[in-house]
């Protein structure tokens, strides 16, 4: 039952990547526009993604959990880990495009980490409120 609970709340942020992605992928000219690299969107959101699957099961485990330590523990361990792999992301790309960085596509990037953590916290304000028992 629980593993259902989880499956279906996760289902929003799922459904972000595949959207965000699908949309990244068809609209490449109106990205050419904007002078937006859509492979750099691309990995980025794969990125965002993982790093998201990862605080958010850190985040699930902490409401799960009584021990008021063990859920700071674990709120902080998935903050600064989505911040980490963010951070290295970029600074792969940085060093690696070094002329050739798309600002826009890293401020890209920065709007996607938003929604993303945005999305997580809205899922998780509501998996912890207390259940009424009817």
């Amino acid at each position: 039952m629980e593993n259902k609970t989880i499956s279906r709340a996760y289902l929003p942020i799922i459904l972000i990547f595949v959207f965000t992605n699908g949309f990244f992928l068809t609209s490449r000219s109106f990205s050419a526009k904007w002078n937006m690299d859509t492979n750099v969107l691309i990995i980025g959101n794969l990125v965002l993604f993982l790093a998201t699957s990862l605080s958010f099961y850190l985040y699930y485990k902490a409401i799960r959990n009584n021990n008021v330590q063990q859920f700071l523990r674990m709120i902080y361990s998935g903050m600064f880990l989505k911040m980490l792999i963010c951070l290295i992301a970029a600074f792969i790309y940085i060093t690696t495009a070094r002329n050739e960085v798309n600002r826009a596509a890293i401020f890209g990037f920065m709007f996607l980490y938003f929604l993303y953590t945005f999305m997580e916290i809205a899922i998780l304000m509501k998996l912890s409120k207390p259940r009424k028992n009817a």
